[in-house]
């Protein structure tokens, strides 16, 4: 390791030339990181085409921001499957003392960190990716716990510890790749804090978020109270990815058998989170028609009195004009001189009666209209509530297969760790055999070379007896 970091003639930098130092070991240098199998590949790129293979054709293959973003997305997927497989091997939940977890954070810090724009404030230059952070609890209301959970530790003074928990907590969460992915989508917000090549603004942010998904199958547990997040120091330890030339990997079928299943588990409980979120929206919506189901039949309810009543008017109207009909015909056969004055007051009145009546009549129909409506409007509400159940009904019943099937998934993956360890047993005893077999066949080697010596003795000797003179 001492060959791949630059050094340095002074003789004790200060923390931040510590922290320049390691970014610069990183992607600043003259090297290129790239990805060999599982192990982590340094590169100088004086000794080798500047033409990379995994990048784009249309980026500068000599643009030095380019192979930043593309050293640090190698890093990540390093790092994140490094931390996966060493997690499942252990078996048990993380800690904050865990080497290849320390080192995944130290890898999101720099690929949060990378492309910020310096703010200049009161005390001089300041460079934080806490700002970027802080956009998630906008986008994501989820995300708010953790906001308020950051700002309520004791002992975090700094805006890069509060970013460095921030990523903690959302991990234990389960959240994070959910959270980054929220962020990098408003690339309008990240804007502001990063310039237009950072990594978050490019492909490789949304990669780097992809992977994340992977970190949910990790139980992590880890204490913030005692851990001074504000003065650590993120250098990566590159010994944890370089390839040993002497190191001989041994790899068995059970690996690839317990990859498969832990994929299949993965994608099984992300189709159980969002299986659920449907069925707790619909949920929802069947409440809120339920709501409104029982208020158009509130409505509906006074529309029939306000109908009822209003017959009754129309009823009462037609017999006190039909009244008055038969009283003015009686008056004028009675009194065929009578005053017109009169007669004109009661066919005005009769007019007024007949207005009324027609009005009533018209309102009469009018809530006719609207009590039909209402009805067709009663029938639709009732056929989307029972097609909304049924789906809920279906939704529920896919929740079952999926827990079942993400049980059965659960068992198949203890299986199959418990062969694999048989299988590094039985390996382990053929090793300790084929050495024993070895020394054995060495002292067999040995005992020959001396059989092989005591021969020609005694054949020189003989031979020697045989020239004597009797």
């Amino acid at each position: 390791m001492s060959d791949l970091t630059p050094q340095s003639d002074v003789p004790t930098p200060t923390t931040d030339k510590i922290t320049q130092a390691a970014r610069e070991t990183i992607y600043l240098c003259n090297f290129r990181v790239s990805v060999d199998g599982e192990w982590l590949c340094l590169r100088e790129l004086n000794d080798i085409s500047l033409t990379p293979d995994p990048e784009p054709a249309h980026e500068d293959p000599k643009d030095p921001i380019a192979i930043e973003r593309l050293n640090l997305m190698n890093m990540a997927k390093l790092s994140i499957k490094g931390l996966i497989e060493s997690a499942l091997n252990l078996g048990r939940t993380l800690d904050s003392d865990y080497a290849p977890l320390q080192q995944f954070f130290v890898v999101m810090e720099h690929c949060l960190k990378h492309g910020l724009k310096t703010k200049k404030t009161f005390l001089g230059q300041n460079k934080s990716f806490w700002g970027p952070l802080e956009l998630v609890e906008k986008l994501s209301p989820e995300a708010g716990e953790i906001t308020a959970s950051v700002k309520d530790l004791p002992g975090l003074k700094t805006p890069l510890g509060r970013g460095r928990a921030w990523l903690r907590l959302a991990l234990m969460q389960k959240k994070l790749s959910d959270y980054m992915k929220t962020i990098i989508n408003r690339k309008d917000l990240l804007s502001e804090f990063y310039e237009p090549n950072a990594l978050m603004m490019e492909e490789e942010g949304a990669v780097i978020a992809g992977l994340l998904v992977g970190l949910n199958v990790i139980d992590a547990n880890l204490c913030m109270k005692g851990e001074d997040l504000d003065s650590q120091v993120g250098v990566i330890d590159f010994s944890m990815y370089l390839k040993d030339g002497g190191h001989s990997s041994k790899s068995t079928e059970g690996d690839g058998q317990i990859t498969a299943i832990l994929d299949q588990k993965n994608y099984v409980e992300e189709l159980n989170r969002h299986l659920s979120a449907s069925v707790n929206n619909l949920q929802a919506k069947v409440d809120v028609l339920e709501k409104s189901n029982t208020k158009l039949t509130e409505e509906l309810a006074v529309a029939n009195n306000r109908i009822i009543t209003l017959q009754e008017d129309l009823e009462r109207v037609k017999e006190e004009s039909s009244f008055l009909v038969e009283s003015s015909r009686k008056a004028s056969r009675a009194d065929g001189a009578a005053d017109g004055h009169v007669l004109g007051e009661t066919r005005k009145q009769l007019k007024e009666e007949t207005q009324l009546r027609l009005d009533v009549e018209k309102e009469l129909e009018v809530q006719i209209g609207m009590k039909q409506e209402m009805e067709l409007s009663m029938k639709m509400l009732e056929k989307d509530i029972c097609e909304k159940h049924d789906a809920l009904v279906e939704l529920r019943q896919q929740l079952e297969e999926l827990r079942t099937l993400n049980t059965e998934l659960s068992h198949k993956s203890q299986s199959s760790e418990a062969s694999a360890r048989q299988k590094t047993e039985i390996i382990g005893r053929l090793e300790e055999k084929t050495n024993q077999m070895a020394n054995t066949i060495k002292q067999l080697e040995n005992s020959e070379k001396d059989m092989v010596k005591q021969a020609r003795t005694l054949n020189s000797s003989a031979a020697k007896l045989l020239n004597k003179p009797h």
